[in-house]
């Protein structure tokens, strides 16, 4: 399968404020898909505007045609199964079918405490992930779903008609850890991951690049269980959190590169964040946007 361009665009920005013409002009630009952050606020974004996804996703879906939209990622830190289902079902039609609900088990940011919880621990957050994302897949096959597990309940949940998507919308499931590549092998469409976050300060793009092949390789593992060809799912890769940072979109020749190694290891889409002035994303609009249109023609 040949290589994939997407992005990701943060929801911080008024639609009627630039908002809207960032989503059309991803469009314009060739990206496979757009995704944007399922968070109630990100880091440094704290203090400033920031937008949520549904209604973000939900406006992008009426003011483009062909782009496919997503989430990177969506978790179980505020988010409830039954409800959430019947979001995506909605954005899923109102879309036509253009809908790739990225999923992860959450962090120890913002939104983990946002509700007046004590935040989970990681075991915590695996156990609500592991009852998370099969609930959400019965909730988006099947017209009525009754549930009691651990963590969450669900009582005649009806989802009438379901998705446009047939059985239902992919999921991307954001997993390293040996639990959560269990979930995306059994249920994913695709598997995502932002690299090891333990080399991000102090580790080298080489370094990188072999973490990400073990992770690579346990997911095939996961896959090798239960009897699944790990090349059915597309493997993703959001890109600013290794060793390279923002290096890769400091020239077109650059990102080429970059995205050549990771090609390599198996990966079919390659996520690059839309950019943002002043941030940790600041990237030249003109580097980015010849990225955008030029850079798979130099990929093999």
């Amino acid at each position: 399968m040949s290589l994939r361009l997407s992005t990701v665009i943060l929801p911080y920005v008024r639609w009627h404020e630039g908002g809207r013409s960032a989503w059309q002009r991803a469009e314009q630009l060739g990206f496979h898909t757009a995704f944007t952050y399922d968070h109630l606020s990100w880091r440094s974004f704290r203090d400033g505007p920031w937008f949520g996804a549904v209604p973000t996703l939900t406006a992008a879906a009426a003011v483009t045609d062909r782009i496919r939209l997503g989430t990177l990622v969506t978790s179980p830190n505020f988010r409830h199964p039954v409800t959430l289902a019947k979001e995506l079902v909605s954005l899923d039609d109102i879309s036509n079918g253009r809908i790739t609900l990225g999923i992860g088990a959450g962090g120890t940011g913002f939104d983990a405490t946002a509700l007046g919880q004590d935040p989970w621990t990681p075991r915590e957050r695996a156990d609500r992930f592991g009852e998370f994302v099969p609930l959400l897949d019965r909730l988006l096959t099947e017209e009525s779903v009754s549930y009691g597990g651990d963590f969450y309940s669900a009582h005649e949940a009806v989802n009438i008609p379901g998705c446009v998507q047939r059985p239902r919308l992919p999921f991307a499931v954001a997993a390293t850890g040996p639990r959560g590549l269990k979930l995306a092998a059994r249920h994913g469409q695709a598997w995502v991951t932002t690299g090891d976050p333990k080399l991000y300060e102090t580790g080298t793009p080489e370094q990188s690049v072999q973490a990400i092949r073990r992770q690579a390789d346990k997911l095939a593992d996961a896959c090798a269980e239960i009897g699944r060809d790990v090349s059915e799912l597309d493997k993703i890769l959001l890109t600013g959190f290794t060793p390279d940072k923002g290096r890769p979109l400091e020239s077109l020749d650059a990102f080429v590169d970059f995205a050549g190694r990771h090609a390599e290891l198996g990966f079919t889409e390659i996520v690059i964040h839309w950019p943002i002035p002043d941030s940790v994303f600041a990237t030249d609009v003109k580097v980015f946007e010849q990225i955008a249109m030029e850079a798979l023609a130099q990929l093999p």
